[in-house]
């Protein structure tokens, strides 16, 4: 039985995150997988040749790499944040290409479609399972996330600004990230009351 959608994107999103925080090179790996053959494909029915949209994709996926940080779950999906990347790879190649005239009518080049209810709605419950897993976490590995992920802070930085050794700020975000992982894989109910990392945004 194939994998429901919710839950894909449950997972595509601590996938990111783990990329964002750790520099996960096994999430990487995973999220590659996952989307490098379905960029490909797409590339290709913008009209890229095959060897081109392999190219692109697989330089769309070392951009998620490199700015996984600027993922913002609370305003897109993982897909539509990868996608996006996509579709500034697909405009920016037609672009360098002295070999190709561009067309104002290229379908990468139209405006993205109005969301739908239903995909806005599966947002929406991304969005709240991903934010009551960071309520439930311990304050110290919730202190953590907020500056790493929220605010943007190296490692150092943290370890200074907590007064904590190095090796102890990146356990607290591996046992973290443990957390989310399995708390978005297996989402219960929302949790009443304030949590841990207060408020996020």
């Amino acid at each position: 039985m194939s994998e429901s959608a919710p839950a894909r994107g449950n997972e595509d999103v601590a996938l990111l995150l783990a990329i964002a925080i750790g520099r996960d090179r096994a999430a990487f790996a995973t999220l590659f997988g996952h989307f490098a053959p379905r960029l490909k494909s797409w590339f290709m029915r913008t009209g890229t040749q095959a060897g081109h949209a392999e190219d692109l994709a697989q330089e769309t996926m070392l951009t998620v790499w490199r700015k996984a940080e600027l993922f913002d779950p609370a305003r897109a999906g993982a897909s539509t944040w990868i996608f996006t990347i996509a579709r500034n790879q697909r405009i920016d190649a037609a672009r360098r290409s002295a070999l190709r005239v561009f067309d104002g009518d290229d379908p990468s080049l139209a405006p993205d479609e109005p969301v739908r209810p239903d995909t806005e709605f599966d947002t929406r419950q991304r969005e709240l399972r991903l934010r009551n897993a960071l309520t439930a976490l311990p304050a110290d590995q919730a202190e953590v996330i907020r500056l790493s992920f929220f605010e943007d802070r190296p490692h150092a930085e943290i370890e200074r600004a907590l007064g904590i050794p190095l090796g102890t700020v990146k356990s607290r975000l591996r046992l973290a990230m443990n957390r989310l992982r399995a708390r978005l894989e297996n989402p219960s109910p929302p949790i009443a009351g304030a949590g841990a990392i207060g408020e996020l945004r």
